[in-house]
């Protein structure tokens, strides 16, 4: 079976997301099933090569997962032909100049969200790229999680009915990083480098929110910093200055209502790291990364508020779980698809101007924080 080749330059997959998801879980293991299938029966072959500031560090990576091209040269590596696509999965305040600097070399960009720190920035992105003629796609990976799959298969089959509200609870505890070490880098936490909770996953509600359950028209948001100091990498003290909790609602085209609770600063007793619970007219689904729950209306119970007895009914009951499907990682699935998009086999719905829309919403948010109002989401225009 014939292979087409295709160079990627990998930028900042040196982090905990760039290696774990998108190295190894994407590009890697598109590498072992034999490319990607294109109509004409050949197989689209990513050919990584590795950049990063610290070669101490991007060395070794690439030696451990048998990659032989590596450089702490970028502009080396975007005046190379042969590398048609650029990917970042670095931090937020360089992706602007980073895709610029890509996309003015002539190289299709693929890259993490947020995009960027300004709705400002992410617009001039957009028309860049639209003015290069360049493909272009913004990571929004949890459209592809099993659990948000089967929340799409559901709301498709009318199980809802007329869909009232979605609740989200999102977060964990992240350690200050004294007596345990944090699982975050620490510039999530300074708003100078492009840090905060609203920023990083009113992003990712975004996407959710307007793909599966209605356009989003309104935001009122309250953000705080629950958590005042930290101790970097380096184990010195800092002021965290920016949110690292988010309590956010939103008005949704259609009448729905969304609500989601994010933070770094709150323990997990739930089923998973994040839920959606969905209420609808005809029955309602709670939903995590994986597994997604059910309960429909001839099968919701009649509870009676009587506050001097134990609850007689167990509410975990009464609910059903959606069956597996045949389920990819979700990053691998959205690199295959842009993959494809890059080779000319479809379109690729989720590019830049879709990362706008994310910092849109991010940018309203703090900002109906500062002001303490809702505020209407404008459409963004193309």
């Amino acid at each position: 079976m014939a292979q087409k080749r295709i160079g990627i330059i990998m930028h900042g997959v040196t982090g905990r997301m760039g290696m774990n998801q998108h190295l190894v879980r994407s590009i890697l293991e598109i590498r072992k099933q034999g490319g990607v299938a294109l109509k004409d029966g050949t197989r689209l072959m990513p050919d990584p090569i590795l950049v990063g500031r610290n070669a101490a560090k991007i060395e070794p990576l690439a030696k451990q997962h048998g990659i032989e091209r590596w450089t702490t040269d970028l502009n080396g590596a975007l005046k190379n032909p042969e590398d048609r696509i650029f990917f970042d999965a670095a931090s937020t305040q360089l992706r602007p100049t980073l895709l610029q600097q890509a996309i003015s070399a002539g190289k299709h960009v693929y890259c993490e969200k947020p995009v960027a720190t300004t709705l400002a920035e992410a617009i001039d992105l957009y028309k860049a790229a639209k003015k290069a003629g360049i493909k272009h796609g913004v990571v929004q990976d949890k459209l592809w999680l099993p659990g948000m799959l089967k929340l799409a298969r559901l709301r498709d089959e009318g199980f809802f009915g007329r869909i009232l509200s979605v609740r989200g609870e999102f977060g964990y505890w992240v350690f200050e990083g004294d007596r345990q070490p944090a699982q975050r880098p620490s510039w999530n936490y300074r708003r100078k480098d492009g840090g905060g909770i609203i920023l990083d996953m009113l992003c990712h509600w975004r996407y959710v929110l307007d793909n599966l359950f209605g356009a989003v028209q309104a935001v009122s948001c309250l953000g705080t910093t629950h958590i005042p100091f930290r101790w970097d990498e380096n184990g010195k003290k800092y002021r965290a200055t920016a949110d690292d909790a988010a309590y956010a609602t939103f008005r949704l085209a259609g009448g729905a209502i969304a609500h989601f609770n994010s933070s770094w600063a709150v323990r997990v007793r739930r089923d998973d790291l994040l839920t959606l619970q969905v209420d609808g007219t005809h029955g309602s689904a709670v939903a995590g990364l994986r597994r997604c729950l059910v309960q429909s209306y001839e099968k919701t119970p009649k509870p009676v508020w009587n506050p001097d007895i134990p609850q007689p009914i167990n509410f975990f009951e009464g609910w059903e779980e959606v069956p597996d499907g045949n389920y990819d990682n979700a990053f691998k699935v959205q690199w295959e698809m842009f993959l494809r998009h890059v080779a000319a086999e479809g379109p690729f719905r989720w590019g830049l101007l879709e990362g706008a829309k994310g910092v849109q919403l991010a940018e309203l948010g703090l900002k109906s924080w500062r002001q303490k109002k809702w505020l209407d989401v404008p459409k963004l225009k193309p």
